[in-house]
């Protein structure tokens, strides 16, 4: 096979695809990525993956600018004849699938790992109604296949009629190496007890619910608790808080941002409680990795992120914005050790049972093949 994945920026396709392009490799077919390159390309193509270099835009709302992106898509598609092309993220599947129907090639597979507000938050404004039109028209091949990784973003694609169950599969996010992120209970401290948000310094992944709810507990637990963030403040999301901002949040020895840390495993083992207070999500790769190491999980019930938790089995559950609910869960699992150590024993469970990632890349090559014999 010729395998060619869309994806908006490179290191996203590295920390959430590379395991099914290496899987491909290992089996002899041929593989390439176009993407926005921000310094990976060496790498991926010291590992035999083809690159191409393509100016996508993330945050981009010009719509000319998608225009000659779609046209260019559609002259390497044609000039490359991939056998299947894999569309990752929504925007990347929108205008990667168009430009698929353009180029008359239609084995294609879109992976939506969450979707925008033009879909999700009501928007009846009239760029909602072209998005949304767009989508029909785009995903209207005859082989155009979709996977997602929460049933909400699927019920909203097949109530529009953008797509049909025959063409619909599920797969609980892009997995995770269950070997390297091995269980291990908590790091010993003195009477520390850590809080970790892993996530982009975005303000819809919770992180000022995050701070809010740590000081109101800072009376009580400043000297007995840490909470740490770490994540990259990204400059070209339109929800990203500004380097200043959190800085400014922080609170010596009490509420710290790290940034960006390239060993998140150690990230994992040395805290006590993984939060993630998000708005929405596809499957949070963040919580799928705590979950592998073995931590308790406090996130809220919104798509995507309350598929990672058994309320009061492996974590608690809180709602979406609601800075009180999440101090009194933080404070709840700060006062129990024994049920702390109890749910993050069943996160390991819960990992090996639906987030391995050898079983992601199974059913990834299950959809190719299956698409290949239509």
């Amino acid at each position: 096979m010729r395998i060619a994945f869309i994806v908006n920026v490179d290191w996203f396709f590295v920390s959430h695809r590379l395991p099914i392009a290496m899987r491909a490799l290992d089996e002899g077919h041929d593989v390439w990525v176009i993407t926005k390159d921000t310094g990976k390309r060496i790498t991926l193509e010291k590992k035999g993956i083809h690159f191409i270099d393509f100016p996508f835009e993330r945050s981009g709302t010009n719509p000319f600018h998608e225009l000659k992106c779609v046209l260019k898509l559609k002259k390497i598609l044609e000039r490359n004849k991939f056998d299947i092309i894999h569309n990752v993220t929504l925007k990347a599947s929108l205008l990667g699938a168009f430009a698929a129907r353009l180029a008359k090639n239609q084995k294609v597979v879109n992976a939506i790992s969450g979707l925008g507000y033009s879909f999700t938050g009501g928007n009846n404004t009239f760029s909602g109604a072209v998005v949304k039109l767009f989508a029909k028209i785009a995903f209207s091949g005859a082989d155009n296949y979709f996977i997602f990784q929460n049933p909400d973003d699927s019920d909203i694609f097949l109530s529009l009629g953008i797509t049909k169950p025959d063409k619909v599969f599920m797969i609980k996010g892009s997995g995770v190496d269950i070997r390297e992120y091995y269980y291990c209970e908590p790091a010993k401290k003195e009477h520390i007890i850590s809080f970790l948000l892993p996530a982009r310094v975005l303000r819809d992944k919770g992180v000022l619910e995050f701070v809010a709810a740590a000081k109101l507990l800072e009376n009580e637990l400043k000297g007995k608790a840490k909470f740490i963030i770490a994540g990259q403040c990204d400059k070209f999301n339109r929800a990203s808080i500004p380097e200043t901002e959190i800085h400014n949040l922080e609170v010596q020895d009490y509420i710290e941002w790290v940034g960006e840390q390239r060993d998140m495993v150690s990230m994992y083992r040395n805290c006590d409680v993984v939060v993630l207070p998000s708005y929405r999500e596809g499957l949070p790769k963040s919580l799928i990795e705590a979950c592998a190491i073995g931590r308790p999980i406090i996130t809220t019930n919104a798509p995507g992120c309350k598929e990672c938790v058994i309320d009061g089995v492996n974590g608690l559950m809180v709602p979406v914005k609601d800075k009180i609910v999440l101090a009194a869960a933080m404070k709840k699992l700060f006062a129990n050790p024994a049920k702390r150590l109890l749910m993050g024993e069943e996160s390991r469970k819960l990992a090996e049972d639906q987030f391995d990632v050898e079983t992601v890349i199974n059913k990834h090559f299950e959809i190719y093949y299956k698409l290949l014999n239509c």
